[in-house]
């Protein structure tokens, strides 16, 4: 679901970002325990996800325990993006539906992602005008603070 690039035992996601170290393909099942540790995710929100559609088919062993793959972690990874952009939950499992439908819904894809990519611009914008205004109270304070300490030097 998401482009993965594997270099040495580090894997690297479509985001370029360093993963945890992984097992190899094939030898790539995970309880849902171990992947709540790394993930940072509770076995609940794992569940839930599942639940409500966004995450995909997880594979069961025979005895009907959840399995996950590194192709899960990468997904688990990308909803993590998601859900730091703001993007409501009912975005993020249509665009899970979408990716599940096939190849012929890029364009849909492509309009929900660009959606919440200006939509975190505008945050962007939001939050560097207020960092501004923090920075000149700081600013302010210090030199208010110097003066008062020269005065009182004096």
């Amino acid at each position: 679901m998401t482009v993965v690039e594997t270099t040495g035992t580090r894997t690297q996601n479509c985001a370029g970002l360093p993963l945890y170290e992984r097992r190899p393909e094939g030898q790539d099942k995970y309880t849902i325990s171990e992947v709540a540790t790394l993930t940072g995710l509770t076995a609940h929100t794992l569940r839930w996800y599942e639940r409500i559609g966004l995450m995909p088919h997880i594979d069961r062993s025979h005895t009907g325990q959840r399995r996950y793959r590194n192709r899960d972690l990468d997904w688990l990874d990308l909803v993590g993006k998601l859900r730091l952009t703001g993007m409501p939950v009912a975005d993020m499992v249509r665009y899970a539906e979408l990716v599940r439908e096939g190849d012929h819904t890029y364009a849909e894809r492509f309009d929900l992602l660009k959606s919440t990519r200006e939509d975190v611009l505008a945050r962007i914008a939001e939050l560097q005008d207020t960092l501004s205004v923090l920075d000149r109270k700081i600013d302010f304070y210090a030199d208010a603070g110097q003066a008062l300490a020269s005065e009182r030097a004096s």
